[in-house]
């Protein structure tokens, strides 16, 4: 694994444009749990019964009392760990442009990436429903549920529903982005959920590297991506920027 840091970080270090993608492998060190698999919240709720904007919108209370409020807690105590702390710092080193996250956790930008496409929306913020007003999750008092904006209209978090779709703007710049990057990094997700899951494969038909950073193989594995390096991201973001910041 060692030898597969230095090439990242020499790789990176070559490098004048690179883009992320992230998916919840990455936010699972800083405490939160993943939607899908094994531990993920859709093994205590049903997506269609709790996720869906259906869903919400025929009793807003019922999903901010069952999902909502405990996303609410979740993000509200979580921190960025070395994992973002790591892609933060390849921005700040002008080598990382862009983010596409499926996150939706709000910690890429907490941990200072400036430059973040969030593809389902995230829970960090809150959108009044009649006035459009913003408001941060963590300034939302649970006094009332479903919480409520000043002008008396239902508040709901910025992440998508079910049913509802990814902004085209989003998928745009991220197709632009992946088609442009000479390296994308791929960094905790399972690359098996589309859309997301396809801009590597852009970035690779468009002549970048395609670096791994998993804790197991996934389907790009040996097939899209140059090389995997498997273990968690913080501790491998950490080594790769360690190996790194003497080469620039």
């Amino acid at each position: 694994m060692d030898d597969l840091i230095k090439r990242a970080a020499e790789d990176l270090a070559l490098a004048n444009n690179v883009v992320a993608l992230t998916g919840a492998g990455i936010s699972v060190e800083s405490g939160i749990p993943p939607f899908r698999g094994k531990g993920g919240i859709w093994e205590k709720f049903d997506p269609m019964e709790f996720a869906h904007i259906d869903a919400f919108m025929k009793d807003p209370a019922k999903v901010w009392n069952v999902l909502i409020k405990e996303m609410k807690d979740i993000v509200d105590t979580a921190k960025p760990n070395d994992g973002h702390l790591g892609l933060a710092k390849l921005e700040e080193l002008g080598i990382l442009k862009t983010v596409i996250t499926q996150n939706v956790d709000g910690l890429h930008q907490d941990a200072g990436n400036t430059d973040v496409i969030e593809f389902h929306g995230n829970f960090a913020w809150q959108k009044c429903m009649t006035c459009d007003k913003r408001m941060e999750t963590i300034n939302v008092s649970m006094s009332q549920i479903p919480p409520r904006c000043e002008c008396g209209g239902i508040l709901r978090p910025e992440c998508i529903f079910f049913g509802e779709m990814i902004p085209p703007n989003h998928l745009l710049r991220s197709r632009q982005v992946a088609s442009q990057c000479d390296i994308m990094l791929v960094v905790g997700t399972s690359a098996i959920v589309q859309p997301a899951s396809f801009m590597p494969v852009i970035s690779k038909q468009s002549g970048a590297k395609v670096i791994e950073i998993n804790p197991e193989k996934t389907p790009l594995t040996g097939n899209i991506s140059d090389y995997l390096i498997m273990g968690k991201a913080g501790p491998v973001m950490k080594q790769i920027i360690e190996e790194l910041e003497p080469l620039l």
